[in-house]
């Protein structure tokens, strides 16, 4: 029966159809994209030291100011970083991304096409040319290229323009129906060329709903057709009375890689910026890597300190030992089909800490 199969394949001679063990299907990825924290990474791969599927569609839905565009931007940066022949083509509906913000995050903006369409049908339009265009290379001259839409929520439809144009205040009930076929038909495409579309959103409040709940606007487009689907939301981070940052909720609403309604922290500075290790505590707290005793944490040397030291000075104490055992833990915590139980407590000794 092997043998039928191989035969069937090499008679089709079809590109888009072969063996799966012999690899090469357009599920598979190669690697991630950092996101500049680990907790994130860990939510969306199941390792700190993953991060972005580096040929699906991943969307961060939230309400306004919950820092979409932030970690798209951070996304940028390490996918520059990590390629340097790379580049990114960046779809702007808002007008909101300027040089200077990218810039100031560290971006290479030689490297970074922006493009600002104002209908759903020139999103489509100026992104399958990009995609031939790029495709049209032979696979061995292609530099690693990313994709971001910020934000979909934003794009209007020809007709929805049209009307406005003339004053018209009828609903576009075409809109959805347009969203959906885009993904369609970009999905596919940019998975086999390896490509990761990174998508913002907007969220709003279910009318009716038994049990409040949030919905991504632009119908169930992008909802089908995301590997991953990240919710955030967020609260203010105070130090006394002083609001110096934000703590976001990320939300894995849905997700192919890792297991759906995982939830995580991140922390995010006025000053510093995104924080790294934010959030991995609570993950050595869980496994038993970092012992909590009373309102201190216990260390493997027998050292007791605070949740706060800790995360004033993580590099401190987050070790390349400790941050290796929190990554197995992460395998627990976010893949499917991996056991819950704690790692043992004769974990390596960390550095002498006073």
């Amino acid at each position: 029966m092997s043998n039928f199969f191989t035969d069937l394949v090499e008679q089709l001679k079809d590109e888009d159809t072969k063996i799966l063990s012999d690899g090469g299907a357009s599920a598979e990825f190669s690697g991630s994209i950092d996101t500049g924290s680990y907790a994130l990474n860990a939510l969306l791969s199941g390792s700190i030291y993953g991060g972005v599927p580096n040929n699906k569609v991943t969307a961060f839905a939230g309400e306004s100011s919950t820092g979409k565009t932030f970690f798209v931007l951070g996304i940028v940066k390490q996918f520059l970083d990590a390629n340097p022949e790379g580049g990114v083509i960046y779809f702007d509906t808002e007008a909101a991304v300027t040089k200077s913000m990218m810039d100031s995050r560290g971006v290479d903006t030689k490297r970074v096409v922006i493009s600002e369409p104002d209908t759903i049908q020139k999103f489509r339009h100026t992104a399958l040319q990009i995609i031939e265009k790029y495709s049209a290379q032979p696979q061995a001259k292609r530099k690693p290229m990313m994709m971001v839409l910020d934000s979909l929520g934003q794009l209007s439809s020809t007709k929805e323009m049209e009307d406005t144009a003339e004053g018209k205040e009828t609903k576009d009930m075409t809109k959805s129906a347009i969203l959906k076929a885009t993904f369609r038909v970009l999905n596919l495409k940019l998975a086999k060329i390896g490509v990761p579309l990174i998508v913002t959103n907007h969220v709003y409040d279910v009318v009716g709903s038994y049990v409040p709940m949030k919905e991504m606007s632009g119908g169930s487009g992008l909802k089908y057709t995301a590997s991953t689907i990240v919710y955030l939301s967020k609260r203010k981070d105070k130090d006394g009375t002083e609001v110096v940052g934000n703590i976001v909720r990320a939300k894995l609403h849905k997700s192919r890689l890792t297991k759906e309604n995982s939830q995580v922290e991140i922390k995010i500075t006025y000053s510093t910026g995104l924080d790294r290790y934010y959030g991995l505590l609570d993950i050595a707290e869980k496994y038993g890597i970092i012992k909590k005793v009373s309102t201190r944490y216990e260390l493997s040397n027998g050292v007791k300190v605070f949740g706060k030291n800790i995360n004033e000075e993580p590099e401190k104490y987050f070790t390349k030992d400790i941050l290796d055992q929190i990554d197995e833990a992460c395998k627990k915590e976010f893949l499917y089909g991996q056991e819950t139980e704690t790692i043992s407590d004769n974990f390596d000794e960390i550095e002498s800490v006073e």
